[in-house]
């Protein structure tokens, strides 16, 4: 019966919904073609449902394989994600052009609200957090699309070497050779694990909290104090980004000396990090969204700040044109 088939269909589907997007934007870095994956990867559920065998594989089991699935012949054929730094050298020009390249497929950010808050295992939530750092997404799209996923599925969601063979409908010894090859390829590119620090970590929290001061006052020298030797900053679109400490500082001066001071800084977090919507006050004393900026910060400061400028990624993060200046 359909209407039986449909219930029994999402009363297993449903919960997992949001675990398959966050898997799905692991293989194609956008939230919007996550969700459209998702959406491919439920109907076909439901046409299939009829013959699902609960022997040969659990629910879950089963529609991470027609994800994986739906998300690889999405990725044939079509160039990686990338950010800035992936595609050329570093700029050294503070006033250099800011045109924005809407050609290129960038890598966009994953709003928090999709990973699980409500794990009761800390430790589970850390490696949520970590299995979708911004860095590590955009390592994962320099791998093949197959290597990509061996290595997601058995790495991130520990599946079985057997479950993803039967998954991809290939060989064991076929999973662990492209899972040997994905790793040796991540090796250099991937965050370290001791590179990684708890968004809520008590000194991450005091250092964001003295960024937002020091970006709402325009204060340029208060901003720079908060950053590692070796930070990075990148703008996509803007196919432009900058490291150390001084140039980020020159950038920054630009940018306060074009829209002034008087900004506000809403706190948002994106790919398990801290992120900021940042307003941009106008002529008319209101406050226009200006970017996005997810915030890689350790202990020692500020390391990276990737800084998105994109329509799609705004609406991702259900955030507002303008600000209400009394909120």
């Amino acid at each position: 019966m359909p209407g039986t088939i449909g219930a029994d269909l999402t009363a297993a589907a449903e919960p997992l919904r949001r675990e398959l997007v966050v898997h799905c934007y692991r293989m194609l870095g956008s939230v919007p073609e996550a969700e459209d994956a998702v959406q491919e990867t439920m109907l076909r559920a439901w046409r299939a449902w009829d013959r699902y065998d609960e022997s040969r594989a659990s629910v879950r089991t089963w529609l991470y394989k027609i994800a994986t699935n739906v998300c690889l012949t999405a990725l044939e054929g079509r160039a990686r994600r990338p950010l800035p730094a992936g595609l050329g050298a570093r700029s050294t020009d503070p006033d250099a052009p800011l045109h924005p390249d809407f050609e290129v497929p960038w890598l966009q950010p994953l709003p928090d609200a999709y990973l699980h808050r409500d794990r009761r295992d800390p430790a589970d939530r850390v490696t949520e957090r970590h299995s979708v750092r911004l860095a590590l997404v955009a390592a994962l799209q320099l791998l093949p699309p197959r290597q990509r996923a061996v290595l997601v599925l058995r790495d991130v969601l520990a599946f079985s070497a057997a479950e993803v063979a039967a998954q991809l409908e290939t060989s064991t010894a076929s999973v662990n050779s492209a899972l040997q090859r994905a790793r040796a390829t991540l090796a250099d590119a991937a965050p370290s694990e001791e590179e990684l620090t708890d968004p809520d970590d008590v000194s991450v929290r005091a250092t964001v909290e003295r960024y937002v001061r020091a970006f709402e006052a325009a204060d340029v020298a208060a901003l720079v104090r908060l950053l590692t030797a070796d930070v990075v900053l990148e703008m996509p679109p803007v196919p432009l980004w900058y490291r150390g400490p001084e140039d980020y500082g020159r950038f920054i001066a630009r940018v306060f000396a074009m829209r002034g001071s008087g900004w506000r800084m809403l706190p948002l977090g994106a790919n398990g990090q801290p992120a900021l919507a940042a307003y941009a006050p106008e002529t008319d004393g209101s406050l226009r969204l200006h970017t996005l900026q997810v915030l890689t910060v350790s202990r020692q400061g500020i390391e990276h700040n990737v800084v998105f400028q994109d329509p799609g990624v705004f609406s991702a993060f259900g955030l507002s044109p303008l600000l209400d200046t009394a909120s």
